[in-house]
């Protein structure tokens, strides 16, 4: 009896190290005709060059995001998609009107005007005159700090990182606008530590609503002077705004993969971007990477294991609407369990691997997959990285339990620092690096979505808290008011 329960058991192991292991022949011609059409007849590069010219910005909840949408939707049915459906959300869409800040010392008229940009889902009207309170970085000790003369007054906050110590964990600016408004501030400016005059724009607000405090951006060089004045004397701060806020609807675009079963791999990246310029960094980069992934799986006739679902999310830029409503509708239709991973592209260029982001669990398979890669394009440098974080559409999957995954792209500083300003445009795009995005994220989603045992399960509830407890995750969500637990 003994002898027999021992072979049953053998047999066991040695089959679930079969179903968890990938076939490397199999892969490795998948993988190379997957090279061969993306080298031959990527469209990445050109339909992001063409949307650029032809539609401009992709403001959710503007006329541009609207023909965003329909242009990411008529593409993908011309890629041979017939499950092309829109997802409709309702949100606040929020646009800017007109802006000013002045700074003078205490007690004087004679101010002197200051380049700014209005901070998405400020008040729709604010005329504030207050005294200005430099709180550094921004940070919680910052505030912390200056607490006994905040209230009322206008603070002054880098948007990144100046002479913080190695390692320190920097804020959103939403965060740093919360943080601003629970200690009684009157407004906030931010600056913006990228230099050449460079102003920038994005939400201050964690829900996607209206906050009640102005919040603004100025350049480095701005917020040098001004801080070179008050150490000299005290100065108060000048914010003049008006707004725009109306009820609207978006829509995310979702093309199906069918696969065998069921269960699926959400793959997504968010297609809306600001409106002071085209969004061809940010994010372009992901959003046509992601169509033109579709187009590869779509034209090479891939029947995966798993069925995959292309998204591209509207309302990112406003707090992840679109990726929040995605999650919602699944919760509502009992189908959240059937997603078994979501990869994120966001910004994304160059891969040089990817980020496992907390789940130890993807280390092995995505270096076995790696090598796979490597074997089809040397180039491929098979790097892992292991750090979850927040501020993108992969968030609210997070938030679920559900395993997330990012390709580890590069971007020159000079073109990374041009997201949410006037300079994120086409010229910056790396064709080269975007054409590699393409390749090695539709390898990696094709080994995930056919793999006959996933590495890493959806988490429970309790599960989730501990896993974004031990991420450092769990003030940030506090701050942003999405802590649950």
């Amino acid at each position: 009896m003994k002898s027999l329960l021992y072979r049953y058991a053998l047999v066991a192991v040695v089959l679930a190290c079969l179903t968890s292991t990938l076939l490397p022949d199999e892969l490795g011609s998948v993988f190379s005709r997957i090279n061969s059409e993306v080298d031959e007849r990527s469209q990445a590069y050109e339909k992001l060059g063409e949307a650029t010219r032809l539609i401009g910005h992709r403001l959710t909840g503007s006329p541009n995001g609207q023909k965003a949408e329909t242009y990411a939707y008529d593409l993908l049915r011309s890629y041979g998609f017939r499950d092309v459906s829109y997802q409709p959300f309702d949100l606040e869409a929020w646009s800017r009107d007109t802006v000013t800040l002045a700074i003078a010392p205490r007690k004087s008229d004679n101010f002197q005007d200051i380049p700014v940009v209005a901070l998405a889902h400020s008040p729709l009207e604010a005329n504030v005159s207050a005294d200005l309170v430099d709180v550094g970085n921004g940070l919680e000790a910052d505030f912390e700090a200056q607490k006994a003369r905040i209230s009322g007054r206008v603070v002054l906050a880098n948007l990144g990182l100046l002479g913080a110590a190695p390692g320190t964990k920097n804020l959103h600016r939403s965060e740093k606008t919360a943080l601003a408004t629970r200690y009684g501030a009157a407004g906030i400016v931010m600056v913006n530590t990228v230099p050449g005059n460079v102003l920038l724009t994005g939400t201050a607000s964690v829900t996607g609503s209206l906050i009640t405090i102005p919040a603004v951006c100025i350049s480095l060089e701005s917020g040098q002077r001004i801080r070179e004045w008050m150490t000299e004397e005290k100065l108060m701060a000048l914010v003049d705004m008006r707004n725009h806020s109306r009820k609207v609807q978006a829509r995310n675009i979702v093309a199906t993969l069918k696969g065998r079963s069921k269960d699926k791999i959400v793959i997504g990246a968010h297609l809306d971007s600001w409106d002071l310029a085209t969004g061809a960094i940010d994010n372009g980069l992901g959003s046509f990477a992601i169509m033109d992934i579709a187009r590869t799986l779509k034209k090479l006739n891939l029947k995966p294991r798993r069925t995959i679902e292309f998204v591209l999310f509207m309302g990112e830029e406003q707090g992840l609407l679109g990726s929040k409503a995605y999650v919602k509708a699944a919760k509502q239709t009992n189908t959240l369990d059937r997603i078994q991973y979501m990869i994120n592209l966001d910004m994304t260029n160059q891969p040089s691997g990817m980020n496992i982001s907390g789940w130890d669990a993807m280390e092995a398979f995505c270096n076995q997959v790696g090598s796979q890669i490597q074997a089809v394009e040397p180039n491929y440098k098979n790097e892992i990285m292991n750090r979850a974080g927040l501020h993108s559409d992969h968030q609210p999957f997070m938030l679920e339990g559900i395993p997330t995954l990012t390709p580890l792209g590069h971007l020159p500083p000079t073109v990374g620092r041009t997201y949410h300003t006037n300079l994120d445009t086409f010229d910056k795009v790396d064709k080269e690096g975007l054409r590699n995005t393409v390749r090695y994220t539709a390898m990696m989603l094709y080994a995930l979505a056919n793999t006959p045992e996933l590495p890493a399960r959806k988490l429970t509830s309790e599960q989730t808290k501990a896993f974004l407890e031990k991420q450092g995750l769990k003030d940030e969500l506090m701050l942003g008011k999405e802590w649950r637990w």
